[in-house]
Formats: structure tokens, sequence, C-alpha cells
């Protein structure tokens, strides 16, 4: 790949609630996908600091990232929402607002809540 076009991840802190005596279990299959303990002494950032991809746009993101999630395309989406593969492009890109009526369209279509589209 193009060094270019490489993407690079962004490290990610996890906190997890579940029954301790899988806590064990859960550590070792967390390590073997690349994962370390970082303690609590490791330097956070607020999640929109972290993906800058939301700034200015977080309804067109979440709109793009539950599309991605449900495998559709803009056009599969603009077929079962009837809106317009070019509206839900520009919506997308944050050239258009999305508004209360379509982000319930959206919903439906993507099995989410509405508000994250507002």
């Amino acid at each position: 790949m193009l060094d270019h076009m490489k993407k690079h991840h962004t490290k990610v802190k996890l906190l997890f609630e579940g029954p301790a005596e899988k806590q064990e279990v859960a550590i070792a299959a967390l390590k073997k996908l690349g994962f370390t303990n970082a303690g609590n002494n490791s330097p956070t950032i607020p999640w929109r600091q972290a993906f800058k991809e939301f700034e200015g746009n977080a309804p067109g993101t979440c709109l793009a990232g539950s599309r991605h999630k449900n495998s559709l395309t803009q056009v599969q989406l603009s077929k079962l929402t009837a809106i317009p593969q070019r509206h839900i492009s520009e919506m997308e890109r944050g050239k258009r607002p999305i508004g209360k009526r379509n982000a319930k369209l959206f919903s439906k279509a993507l099995h989410v809540d509405y508000r994250m589209f507002l």
C-alpha cells in the first residue's frame, strides 16, 4: 500500500464491566489482539479530539458510519428511505442538514436511534 494511503491507528483505552471470574480470560483475549495494560496513569484525551472526522459534522459522520456498519451503499439507502442519493451524499459531507424527518427515516432503515443524526 502506498505510504500516503496508510491510515495511522489511534490508540484507545477500553473500560469493561463484567463478571470478576472472567477477568483473566478477557485480559488474555485482549492481549492476543495487541492490547496492553495501560494502567490508570496513561494520558487520555476526549473522544472528539481523537476523532477529528466528527469535527463540525457529527451527524453526517454518524450517518456514513451507520450506513457502512449495515453494509449499505448510498444508492441502497436511498431506495430504503426514498431520499435521493445525492442528498444522502450531501448530508454525509455536512453540505445539507439531515432534519428530523430524514433522521427518523434513516433510523428505521439503519436500526439506530434517530437522535444520533441531529
